[in-house]
């Protein structure tokens, strides 16, 4: 599974084990993957040859690997090495096609300010970049919004569920009966987002989502957020960062379908009779089904009780807990 992985990620080249194992898993010939894998480096030097001085010098100092980049001045030969892995890795050859697929131009709702670089940019295309990697490994039925909507109920049902390591798999399994890859990949450093929906292929969708808070109620609140996209805007991409994008009528529509899966409409008078007593929050959330952090959470967006005031009902998970 590394090796695939690496083949995917343009990190690891097709030898002649790995053609023996795609020729028999995939089909075709080993001369026929070695042959691929040599036409492929062949394009790629010729795409490195492509990019312009300034380009190559936006490449090195704004787009992310998933290693750390050297430091110092570098030769010739290292900086075309290291422009080579990052064409390579984000599976495109220009940085126009980087910005359409992973930057600022990819979702105008999120980077307001057009074409210009933000600094949190690079280090969220990689964090994209390494959620769709690991999507693309998951297996999932054809995408099927149909399906998604037919378990929204199920999936709604597993906030009740405390520990990560029981809920998570079977969060994945029903999204994936949908065509829909979860992934959790953490967030590096510069990267504010906490959750985001597309489709990777014309049959797979994609779900993504940081654990930033590391909470149920932020967690949750993403899910079905980024479940919202997938459903009322046509599975287009989006990113979502926190306090960004909130006057976006995308945006509003996601959160009101996050908010109405949590407290459906016609249970919402009753959170504004519930004071600020905690075995009542607790209460409501059982009448409804879900966690009571998630009930906190509606409570604290109306500010009808000061964040942090019942933080025992808010579960909280630990990377150990997230990543098993």
């Amino acid at each position: 599974m590394d090796q695939l992985r690496g083949i995917i990620a343009g990190t690891s080249a097709i030898d002649a084990s790995a053609a023996d194992a795609l020729a028999g898993a995939v089909g075709g010939s080993i001369r026929f993957w070695i042959d691929r894998q040599e036409k492929y480096e062949a394009a790629l030097a010729q795409a490195v040859q492509a990019v312009t001085a300034d380009d190559g010098d936006f490449w090195l100092q704004n787009v992310p690997l998933p290693e750390p980049k050297p430091r110092g001045k570098i030769s010739e030969q290292l900086r075309s090495a290291e422009l080579q892995k990052r064409l390579a890795f984000y599976g495109v050859s220009t940085i126009t096609s980087w910005r359409a697929r992973y930057g600022s131009e990819q979702n105008a709702a999120r980077f307001r300010t057009s074409t210009s670089f933000i600094p949190s940019e690079g280090a969220t295309s990689l964090w994209l970049r390494r959620g769709e990697l690991e999507a693309s490994l998951t297996s999932t039925q054809p995408w099927s919004p149909i399906r998604l909507k037919e378990r929204l109920a199920e999936i709604r049902a597993l906030s009740k569920i405390s520990k990560v390591a029981r809920f998570l798999p079977m969060l994945k399994k029903l999204l994936a009966e949908a065509g829909v890859a979860l992934v959790i990949v953490k967030a590096p450093t510069g990267c504010r987002a906490s959750g985001a929906s597309r489709l990777i292929a014309a049959d797979k969708a994609m779900i993504l989502v940081s654990f930033r808070h590391r909470s149920d109620d932020q967690f949750w609140f993403t899910i079905f957020h980024e479940i919202g996209h997938l459903l009322l805007h046509d599975a287009a991409p989006f990113v979502d960062e926190d306090g960004m994008g909130e006057e976006d009528p995308c945006e509003q529509e996601a959160n009101e379908f996050a908010v109405d899966l949590i407290v459906p409409d016609h249970r919402v008078s009753e959170l504004y009779r519930l004071g600020d007593d905690p075995e009542m929050i607790r209460r409501f959330a059982v009448s409804l089904g879900v966690a009571p952090g998630l009930i906190l959470g509606q409570l604290e967006r109306r500010r009808l009780v000061d964040y942090g005031q019942f933080r025992k009902l808010r579960r909280f998970w630990t990377w150990q807990q997230i990543e098993g």
